[in-house]
């Protein structure tokens, strides 16, 4: 018996049939599927624990929101502390907790003026969205074919049809995918000066992590301030310090017109997100501050934990700690690729954001499958099934980055039988 208290399961069979049953039949299957039956329990550090006790390292992190890793004790008691004082709080209102959280992200991005906060990803790019059309007076929207930026209404329209033809919010006259590092199909797009937005993460997750060209971001850049586009820059899954400087566009030294945030801002505790936008942008906030309202968005709790959580990542330890890991797993994963060559083909690398790329269309798959039953957890680029998302925490120590790699080079004779067995099928 499974005792939580407020409820219990007779089996760890017992919550898949009733997962199946009332919460997500589909999702619940696939995994079945796939081989991993993964029941997320007790969580620590960088650990996750299956409610059969087994341990597995996390290198998934929900895109990033534990980049900390799970229930961070420093993260903790800041949250148990604003508990003694602070509730969600009332968005009509001035807040003390919004009104430093603000303040402390507009002190670390340079050229932009207004934080409007959200309650997750998809509602900051919803945020974005409409401040550019705000802005500029104009509808469409350009963004990156195989892109993803969320499942609400605007967001899912940028995102792949796989995302928004089941809902019918495929629509082609407004938002436009262009393919990633083609400056010249950016330029098609914008030629007409009828964009109200480009939007795109600095390296698209979803997409397996591809990276960007020299000069290529540069080029965006230059080609919205032509043309008059807003510039959104996607940080959901590539800021907070996941590419060595805080945010991402500033690893590649850019200035969007709006950058939006959340996973981890939130410490994997509470869910924040914010769309950050600068003077143009934030225009609707001086005409009417109540044009986009959000009961939960900017809870104080989450602002809170997010003031923390951009505190921790300025400290000098943290930055180092980033920069050793990232070194860590370039040289690691290129001795991984010299042993395993045959199914090993690339690694795209920028701070600790790593796709590891198979050679074979579902690779990644079985990659997951092997790490899965060799004690880590890491998952497929949904979009790109070639490339295994392989994200480690800001800070991973010395001993468990090692026995990542020792992990990783035990499970690859196990994920070549699974690719060897996939194509004998085929």
């Amino acid at each position: 018996m499974f005792d939580y208290g407020l409820f219990r399961f007779a089996s760890k069979e017992d919550l898949i049939e009733k997962s199946i049953r009332y919460w997500n039949p589909d999702k619940t299957r696939f995994w079945q599927g796939v081989g991993v039956d993964l029941v997320i329990d007790r969580r620590e550090g960088y650990c996750l624990y299956d409610m059969s006790g087994r341990r597995l390292i996390d290198l998934h992190l929900n895109g990033g929101t534990y980049n900390f890793g799970h229930r961070h004790p420093e993260l903790v008691e800041t949250l148990k502390s604003a508990l003694d004082y602070f509730d969600m709080g009332n968005h009509w209102f001035p807040s003390v907790a919004r009104a430093a959280l603000s303040e402390k992200l507009i002190a670390g991005a340079p050229g932009l003026s207004f934080a409007v906060f959200g309650a997750g990803g998809a509602e900051a790019v919803e945020i974005a969205l409409k401040s550019a059309r705000y802005a500029t007076k104009r509808r469409k929207i350009v963004s990156i074919i195989k892109a993803y930026h969320g499942h609400s209404g605007l967001s899912v329209a940028t995102g792949d049809d796989r995302f928004s033809k089941i809902f019918l919010a495929d629509n082609p006259d407004e938002f436009i995918r262009v393919p990633f590092n083609d400056v010249d199909a950016l330029a098609r797009a914008l030629a007409g000066n009828d964009v109200a937005a480009l939007i795109m993460e600095t390296i698209p997750a979803t997409y397996g992590f591809p990276m960007p060209k020299d000069g290529y971001l540069a080029a965006c850049r230059d080609l919205c301030t032509r043309h008059g586009t807003i510039y959104i820059a996607d940080e959901v899954q590539t800021g907070l310090r996941r590419t060595g400087e805080l945010w991402g566009w500033q690893t590649y030294g850019i200035q969007p017109d709006i950058f939006v945030t959340a996973k981890g801002l939130g410490g994997g505790l509470y869910p924040i997100s914010a769309a950050v936008v600068n003077e143009r942008a934030g225009g609707w906030l001086n005409e009417d501050g109540a044009a986009h309202i959000s009961t939960s968005g900017g809870a104080e709790l989450g602002c809170i934990l997010a003031h923390k959580v951009l505190e921790m990542l300025e400290r000098p330890e943290v930055i180092a700690n980033v920069k050793a890991v990232t070194e860590f797993f370039r040289d690691g994963m290129a001795r991984m690729m010299r042993r395993h060559g045959d199914i090993f083909v690339g690694v795209r690398q920028k701070g600790v954001v790593l796709g590891l790329e198979f050679d074979h269309p579902e690779g990644a798959v079985f990659v997951s499958r092997a790490l899965y039953e060799h004690g880590i957890w890491a998952i497929f680029s949904s979009l790109d099934k070639r490339v295994l998302q392989f994200k480690p925490g800001v800070l991973l120590s010395q001993e468990m980055c090692q026995e990542i790699l020792d992990r990783f080079d035990a499970a690859m004779p196990r994920a070549r039988e699974l690719m060897h067995s996939a194509r004998k099928a085929a």
